[in-house]
């Protein structure tokens, strides 16, 4: 249920509606409704481990099987998920001329939705690339099995292992990918939707935003740390609070001349 007013979701629809340029990062929140686990939180567990132990190129030098295995369960789990009504208001979003649309989330709902041009800033979890960077590999490709007959799964172009190509604590943002989010700050309206914004630096993309001058919005189940640093926050389930952004977006302009 929301709990914001309706003047300021009519506020945030006339400004989406007169922006020039929009900018969106997404977090876990848009696909909770998906039925993606978290893994953050009191609940964030896999067996008896947290997704800090085996996200981390420590974990899979050390036990490449066990890592795969909590891989390879989350895409069987993806797999039978579908995008919902949040993800939905993005795709048609990213439609809009200035409109960029930036996600946390490896797991590939944004595109199924249809969205254009998802700037994915911690990779995807349907690619994998060859953990040697083999000769005969290409950097990076995408891999639909589910599940995988062997783990961890061969290389099909070396024999040795692949990996998922995904961003894991303590790597580096591909510095082109990083530039193109960092530009996309500089835009009239920076909304974090279903994110903490505090994990950087992801995190750092509203904040910078809000200096250079746009209004920064965040679309939240609950307040987070960032709530007070940022121009207005819409609590509630993201899908609700999204469908009733893009109502009201449709209508005619409410603001003053």
């Amino acid at each position: 249920m929301l709990v914001e007013t309706s003047d300021h979701l009519t506020r945030v629809a006339d400004r989406l509606r007169a922006a020039r340029a929009v900018t969106a990062i997404t977090g876990a929140g848009v696909s909770a409704a998906s039925g993606v686990p978290t893994f953050r939180g009191d609940g964030g567990l896999w067996r008896s481990f947290r997704a800090a132990d085996l996200a981390t190129p420590e974990a899979f030098a050390r036990d490449p099987a066990l890592v795969w295995e909590w891989y390879d369960w989350r895409r069987q789990t993806i797999a039978r998920c579908e995008p919902n009504a949040a993800h939905l208001v993005l795709s048609r979003w990213t439609e809009r001329p200035g409109f960029t649309l930036i996600t946390q989330n490896v797991d590939g709902l944004h595109e199924r939705a249809g969205a254009r041009d998802v700037l994915r800033f911690h990779g995807s979890i349907w690619n994998v690339r060859c953990r040697d960077a083999c000769h005969g590999s290409p950097p990076s490709w995408r891999d639909d099995t589910v599940p995988y007959p062997v783990l961890p799964p061969p290389c099909p172009y070396c024999g040795g292992i692949i990996r998922p190509d995904v961003v894991w604590f303590g790597e580096v943002i591909d510095p082109r990918l990083f530039a193109r989010c960092a530009a996309a700050t500089a835009c009239d309206v920076f909304l974090a939707v279903g994110t903490s914004a505090v994990v950087f630096p992801a995190a750092g993309l509203v904040h910078e935003a809000k200096r250079r001058g746009a209004f920064t919005l965040e679309i939240n189940l609950e307040r987070t740390p960032a709530s007070d640093l940022l121009d207005l926050s819409l609590l509630g389930p993201v899908e609700e609070v999204l469908v009733e952004l893009d109502r009201l977006v449709r209508l005619p302009s409410t603001a003053c001349p």
